[in-house]
């Protein structure tokens, strides 16, 4: 499973992966370790599949260490390092546990192939859901088949990501039970009902990927990837960098006629003052008079924000988005008033950091934006509801330092997909890499190369249709779930 994410986006294989765990799932496979309890051995397979899908699809976290130019000591930098990496690895591991305790349980009652798949479906979508509901999520099944096959990916503007994870688990499930029975009378109809969902889900996405765009009203936006790293950012000298790459690219993507400047996420590491005659952007937008959106922080009084902000020519600050999940461990800490003394937090501002609200409008110059600050881009809900209320185009800034190129495949990748489920132009700003353009039909118009300070002026286009998705949300888990339930009950009052 992990090879068909990206980086590798060998995605066919996300197609066949769930069959080696369905069937020990289904049949009570069990592996015996002598130093467990017996109650453990049902969950070593699903251990072992969880972490290696989803440790090794977030290894690039471990780019995190070394954490010494922050003061850390380089043992604690490993531990809190290896920790953040392990709990997130073993939460998405739990959610494949728990599964697989639902199909053992199908596979102690006799439940019937059919039945199997349509439950086992479900629940995969919900603990999928569940993890949505937490600021820990990256790796649902939908994910791996960004950024390149596309017309699978227009399914998700039927019902968003869940979607395609649930076709993805469907056809896993149909192929595995024309194996479980292939001694009986139902393996080719099975087999047949795989092959049969799997092409014509295609052929679905494909016609949905064929409609032409017809746009209007185009606005031409400047990009900064600055490529400041954060160990450098947040002292004197990153900062005098910062100031006068953001100041001067600014300048020289007005001279090329621009309507609008984006920066990545904190991109001006200090608090946002407003008026403020130190800071060379600010002074540059007066001067120039072009609208900026800008990355940086907005004072909560005691606390702060990781913000958005909109800059009118004249300055004042017409439109802000405030981060809603926050980084663990980076940007807070859980459970801070325990463990807050012996882990310390990693925030480039020493104080508190507040979580925007889930229902922020972001008003620009050119009509509301849908905005995502970093890896909200893994939150499908958070770009549907403000599509959902007038938001025209996506905007996402990010500061990928100091992972590697993996991260930024990863991220793109959630882009592409948010894009296509809204239908809207993506226009994504990060410090290092991939910074670019994303067209509704989830194609690439322009990516910027890693670890460089590059300027670009692209075009996007705002838009004003809705989606089925974008209008009713993820429809599909629920009535899943009651669909299963039905199903459930008619089986057994049949039994």
């Amino acid at each position: 499973m992990s090879f068909a994410a990206a980086p590798f986006g060998l995605w066919g294989f996300a197609w066949v992966a769930l069959i080696p765990l369905w069937v020990m799932s289904v049949r009570g496979t069990e592996v015996k370790l002598r130093p467990l309890p017996s109650a453990v051995h049902p969950f070593v397979l699903p251990l072992v599949w969880g972490i290696a899908y989803h440790g090794s699809t977030l290894f690039w976290l471990t780019g995190l260490h070394p954490l010494m130019w922050l003061g850390i000591p380089w043992v604690a930098s490993v531990a809190i390092v290896a920790f953040a990496w392990s709990f997130i690895t073993l939460w998405g591991t739990a959610c494949v546990c728990l599964w697989t305790w639902g199909m053992r349980w199908m596979g102690r009652l006799g439940i019937p192939s059919g039945l199997r798949v349509l439950v086992g479906t479900a629940l995969w979508c919900a603990l999928e859901t569940i993890r949505q509901w937490t600021p820990l999520d990256w790796t649902a099944l939908s994910f791996t088949q960004s950024p390149h096959n596309l017309a699978i990916l227009h399914l998700g503007q039927i019902s968003g990501a869940m979607t395609v994870s649930a076709a993805i688990v469907a056809v896993n499930g149909l192929l595995t039970e024309a194996w479980i029975g292939r001694t009986g009378g139902k393996p080719r109809l099975l087999f047949a009902s795989a092959i049969a969902l799997f092409l014509g889900l295609h052929v679905v996405g494909f016609v949905m990927y064929s409609h032409a765009l017809n746009e209007s009203s185009a606005i031409k936006v400047g990009i900064i990837q600055g490529n400041v790293p954060t160990r450098i950012k947040l002292f004197k000298d990153g900062l005098k960098k910062a100031l006068d790459g953001y100041s001067t690219g600014y300048r020289n993507l007005v001279a090329q006629n621009v309507d609008v400047v984006l920066t990545p996420e904190g991109s001006l590491p200090f608090l946002w003052q407003g008026i403020n005659q130190q800071n060379a952007v600010y002074q540059a937008i007066l001067e120039e008079r072009v609208p900026a959106w800008i990355g940086t922080f907005v004072s909560e009084g005691s606390h702060y924000t990781q913000s958005l902000i909109a800059v009118a020519p004249d300055g004042e600050t017409i439109g802000r988005f405030n981060k809603v999940k926050l980084v663990p461990l980076g940007e807070y800490i859980p459970f801070e008033s325990t463990i807050g003394k012996l882990i310390g937090r990693l925030s480039p501002v020493k104080s508190s950091m507040l979580p925007g609200r889930i229902d922020q409008h972001f008003e620009t110059s050119f009509g509301r934006a849908a905005v995502g600050i970093c890896y909200e881009s893994a939150f499908p809900q958070l770009f549907r509801s403000q599509v959902a209320t007038g938001a025209r185009f996506l905007i996402t800034a990010s500061n990928l330092d100091p992972y590697s190129t993996v991260l930024m495949e990863q991220h793109q990748a959630h882009d592409v997909m948010r894009s296509i489920e809204t239908d809207r132009w993506t226009v994504r700003a990060t410090n290092t890499g991939y910074s670019g353009i994303v067209d509704p039909h989830g194609r690439i118009v322009w990516r910027s190369q890693p670890h460089q300070y590059q300027l670009h002026a692209g075009v996007i286009y705002p838009r004003q249709t809705q989606t089925l998705y974008v209008r009713y949300g993820d429809w599909l888990t629920p009535t899943l779930l009651i669909g299963s339930a039905i199903a459930l009950g008619f089986h057994r009052s049949r039994r």
